[in-house]
């Protein structure tokens, strides 16, 4: 039996959608729980940290323009963060920018998503990074 989630198969997948906007949390919702995962939501970086403390994802997508903690810190605190730093972070933004994707790298980001994204730019986005990161703990042996 090969290992979970190959195939195309993200059921059980715990996955952190962090946006402010409403709308965006609920269609990432919606169209993750319709691929077997497990969507938790947060509104803005602060709840997200208890969240991913609590829950501990297999990836997170968050947004970059948010109030009180953007995008850009919570990535660097959760990648900053022992426990956490090879959890994969997806940033979401309305904006298609050069620099905003570099800044994004620049704070550990895996990947950048523009909105509105596609069920497909989600689910891949989603594919590639867990499948990785299970390459990369059967490699090293953890896991």
């Amino acid at each position: 039996m090969a290992s979970e989630h190959v195939n195309g198969d993200l059921k059980g997948l715990k996955v952190l959608v962090i946006d402010d906007s409403k709308t965006i949390r609920r269609t990432a919702e919606t169209l993750l729980a319709k691929e077997g995962c497990e969507v938790l939501t947060a509104v803005d970086g602060f709840e997200a940290l208890s969240k991913i403390a609590d829950h501990k994802p297999d990836i997170i997508f968050v947004d970059i323009m948010m109030p009180r903690l953007d995008g850009y810190q919570t990535c660097a605190l959760i990648k900053h963060n022992q426990t956490f730093r090879h959890t994969p972070v997806i940033m979401l933004s309305s904006k298609d920018g050069l620099f905003d994707r570099a800044r994004g790298r620049i704070v550990g980001s895996e990947q950048y998503l523009t909105k509105p994204f596609t069920k497909d730019e989600l689910v891949n986005a989603i594919q590639h990074h867990v499948h990785r990161q299970a390459d990369g703990q059967q490699a090293t042996g953890n896991g």
